[in-house]
């Protein structure tokens, strides 16, 4: 039974982190205390040093040789699960971009931020532990997971475009430029071909120089690590320092907040000139040489005071070079069911690629692997933090939480709605978020033989907010960031009522 203390104690957990996000709410939207510019500086902060600094400080204490198996099985089990199922629903349906939605909003929960003084309130100091253990696994694998995912998409899409039908069969290698980082889509891509004397196709991707002409505005400042702006899907273009897309119409879509966790590096222009193509004549037996159009995909959404109809409702991802109607989306899905694909070791070393590029990029990586190394030496052989390291850690890590939620809050304010994907949509992912999730988390952790504190903390755990990485890479990729922008939002308000009640009736 729950008493009045221990009640009391969690709200002393949680209330002091909502009270950090609302300050920071209200600094936007109602005082009027920071600007957009003003608000890509804190964020930056946050995204590059707060965050990465407060998951080593957790990772690097935790003991990994002390592993809860049981526990770390049963979330193992509960992710794998839904990935099995809804991937043999995509071979049935071939729905990829579901599978990954539902995925991310059914398994990947605000671990670190929420998860850690939460279940350390509810069920005591061991909890600490578990939920580091989690935040590991999620940054290692399941993270990486979700981004070959993504890649995955991105890929496929930029072969059905740009070489449709079965002439995708006839591709043997991708040479990829340095400066290309994704395929997300954020910078216009042109793909060159060459065909040999036996029918085989050498795919280069790089980034196209046209994308230069596109951008308006500041030049984009130097970052080795994110590029670290926030703003709002309806932020105006001038306060954007990255992603540029334009369309045919004049309309064009605000620098995402999410960019305050960007993977993308400085742009820089090709020194190659796309419009060269050399094409020698094909009785001579040489390599015949042709760019592609250039492949210039984005997610746009429009400004207020332009009305688009009901093509706001639909998913607009990943349009070649202007925006074009659903119906002609629609026919393109239909051509693509006679697309041939390269070969699988093909595409998995394209894919590969793409996602080391982006994971050396992202400081979550260095942190989360420096903080794994050092416990495994430390832990080992008994050798303690050198005092300089260990306070210097430390004093960013301590305001690492408060400045996380602070950068929820400024990202709440930011947005044109709470609810960005409608309430129909809205009341499914939360539905899916706060009781498909507990419920699958509570049946493996009954098949693993999970019992007692530890099983509860597994379903309370499965009840925390959406993740605000997946919010990032669909934001990217521009695959439903509206119902993970409402995830990330509408479940932090949520979702304290929401662990309040598994706490309580799990306490009976």
């Amino acid at each position: 039974m729950i008493s009045g203390d221990d009640f009391y104690n969690v709200m002393c957990s949680m209330v002091p982190l909502y009270f950090a996000m609302l300050v920071a709410y209200a600094s936007v939207k109602w005082w009027g205390i920071f600007s957009a510019e003003q608000c890509s500086g804190i964020n930056r902060f946050v995204a590059v040093f707060a965050v990465p600094v407060l998951s080593f400080h957790f990772i690097s204490q935790n003991n990994p040789y002390q592993m809860d198996t049981k526990f770390i099985l049963a979330d193992t089990l509960s992710k794998s699960l839904v990935l099995v199922s809804l991937s043999i629903w995509c071979v049935c349906k071939g729905q990829i971009d579901w599978l990954i939605t539902l995925f991310s909003v059914s398994t990947l929960p605000n671990t670190l931020v929420m998860g850690i003084p939460l279940l350390k309130a509810m069920y005591g100091d061991f909890t600490q532990s578990l939920m580091v253990q989690l935040v590991v696994l999620q940054c290692i694998i399941w993270y990486t997971l979700l981004l070959f995912l993504f890649e995955y998409r991105a890929a496929t899409i930029l072969i059905q475009t740009q070489f449709p039908g079965q002439a995708a069969a006839a591709i043997t290698k991708f040479e990829i430029d340095n400066d290309v980082i994704s395929l997300d889509g954020r910078d216009p891509l042109l793909t060159e071909s060459e065909v040999d004397d036996n029918g085989r196709i050498h795919v280069r991707i790089r980034r196209s120089t046209s994308s230069a002409a596109t951008s308006v505005g500041p030049t984009p400042r130097a970052s080795n690590l994110s590029n670290a702006e926030i703003f709002s899907i309806g932020t105006p273009l001038e306060y954007g320092f990255g992603f540029r897309p334009v369309s045919p119409a004049g309309f064009s879509a605000g620098y995402a907040s999410s960019d305050a966790y960007s993977l993308q590096p400085t742009p820089r222009a090709s020194s190659f000139n796309e419009l060269d193509s050399a094409a020698a004549s094909p009785v001579t037996g040489n390599i015949f040489r042709q760019p592609s159009p250039v492949v210039k995909m984005v997610w746009e959404s429009p400004e207020e005071g332009h009305e688009f109809g009901d093509v706001a409702e639909k998913d607009l991802s990943f349009r070649d070079c202007g925006r074009i109607s659903v119906e002609q989306g629609l026919e393109m899905k239909e051509t693509s069911t006679n697309q041939e694909m390269p070969r699988a070791l093909v595409m998995l070393r394209l894919i590969l690629i793409m996602v080391g590029r982006k994971l050396l990029r992202n400081p979550n990586t260095y942190s989360s692997v420096l903080g794994l190394s050092w416990s495994l030496i430390s832990f080992k052989w008994n050798v303690g933090m050198p005092s300089l390291v260990k306070y210097s850690v430390k004093i960013i890590s301590d305001a690492g939480l408060g400045m996380a939620m602070f950068s929820l809050g400024l990202f709440m304010a930011l947005q044109p709605r709470l609810i960005a994907c409608g309430t129909k949509m809205a009341t499914i992912s939360m539905v899916i978020r706060f009781i498909g999730g507990p419920v699958l988390m509570c049946a493996a952790s009954f098949a693993v033989g999970l019992r007692g504190a530890h099983l509860h903390a597994a379903i309370v755990q499965a009840a925390l907010p959406q993740g605000i990485v997946p919010f990032v890479f669909a934001r990217e990729y521009g695959l439903h960031p509206d119902i993970l922008s409402t995830g990330v939002i509408f479940g932090m308000l949520v979702s304290l009522p929401v662990t309040l009640l598994y706490y309580i009736l799990l306490g009976l």
